[in-house]
């Protein structure tokens, strides 16, 4: 109900803007991939902000991508890219303002740049979605210290993070058990291999390998062979993952509105795309218990944010 509301209010807040010339007088821009609740939340944390940083509401206007290539010419300050649709319309276009690309993964937003033949710059750039594989495997090491043997499945997109994942993995004091999975390459014989010599199974986001098609048996093979599951998602840790570091969309959300805050203030966008600099841990308890482990979300969480420092 609350999400068909948000909705309510987002689409007559579209027409009356349209109605009042607030497309001419548009600061900044959010342009979303739909208007799914992920999204609606990550454009209501990032409208709030700015409002409360002294932006009028009426400056800011958000388009779907389909809505953005029918729209009349625009000229923020600076366009935000909600997921991986709207990161591709923009990328396909000359928007004659900065671009800062948001919720979509590290992968998505390097396949947009392939595709239009950009590099990320200052004017355009991105604040990813998944999380820094350092991050990943310092939560790692504070949930399980036991742990030595890091198994990985590397699949097409996910594939190209493989050698700094085995560095980090060296620097913390793991082991790498991995294997590559091709584009028409079985899933499970490479899975059996790893879980055989693995004490954890890491999940990268690579489309290919970990979908609503295969996770079930991926977590159901994992479980059988007492090797948890370390996932990007609280989906999958509702599913049967032990644990999972992600962001949230209004954690997503702020962090864009203080990076656009900067840009209206005369700052350029960094050239180099960056990570969130909050994060959430999501730990299941019954499967945790199932290894014999005590975890607890909000001690870990704390716990990796003080090993870093305030975001």
């Amino acid at each position: 109900m609350l999400v068909r509301l948000r909705s309510l209010i987002l689409c007559l807040w579209l027409c009356v803007g349209a109605a009042t010339g607030v497309y001419a007088a548009a600061t900044v821009v959010i342009v979303s991939s739909e208007r799914s609740p992920a999204y609606v939340e990550a454009a209501e944390a990032l409208v709030g902000e700015l409002e409360r940083g002294g932006l009028p509401r009426a400056e800011v206007l958000q388009l779907t991508a389909l809505e953005w290539s029918t729209a009349a010419p625009l000229s923020p300050k600076l366009f935000v890219a909600l997921g991986t649709e709207a990161a591709n319309v923009l990328a396909q276009s000359a928007p004659g303002a900065p671009v800062l690309c948001t919720l979509l993964p590290r992968s998505s937003f390097e396949r947009a740049l392939q595709l239009s033949g950009r590099k990320s710059s200052s004017q355009f750039s991105a604040l990813y979605l998944d999380q820094p594989l350092n991050r990943q495997l310092e939560l790692i090491r504070l949930a399980l210290p036991a742990a030595r043997r890091l198994g990985v499945l590397w699949g097409p997109e996910s594939h190209i993070h493989a050698s700094a994942l085995k560095d980090l993995a060296q620097a913390s004091g793991l082991e790498l058990e991995e294997a590559t999975v091709g584009r028409d390459e079985p899933l499970f014989s490479s899975l059996k291999k790893v879980l055989e010599r693995a004490d954890l199974l890491l999940a990268v986001a690579d489309p290919q390998l970990y979908n609503s098609s295969s996770i079930q048996n991926i977590l159901l093979a994992s479980f059988r062979a007492k090797v948890p599951l370390v996932a990007f998602s609280p989906a999958y840790v509702r599913a049967g993952a032990l644990f999972a570091l992600y962001v949230t969309p209004t954690q997503i959300g702020r962090q864009a509105a203080t990076m656009a805050r900067g840009v209206l203030q005369g700052k350029a966008l960094p050239a180099s795309p960056v990570y969130s600099q909050d994060f959430s841990v999501a730990v299941n308890e019954h499967v945790a218990r199932s290894l014999g482990l005590t975890l607890e979300a909000d001690a870990l969480r704390t716990r990796l944010r003080s090993r870093e420092g305030p975001p």
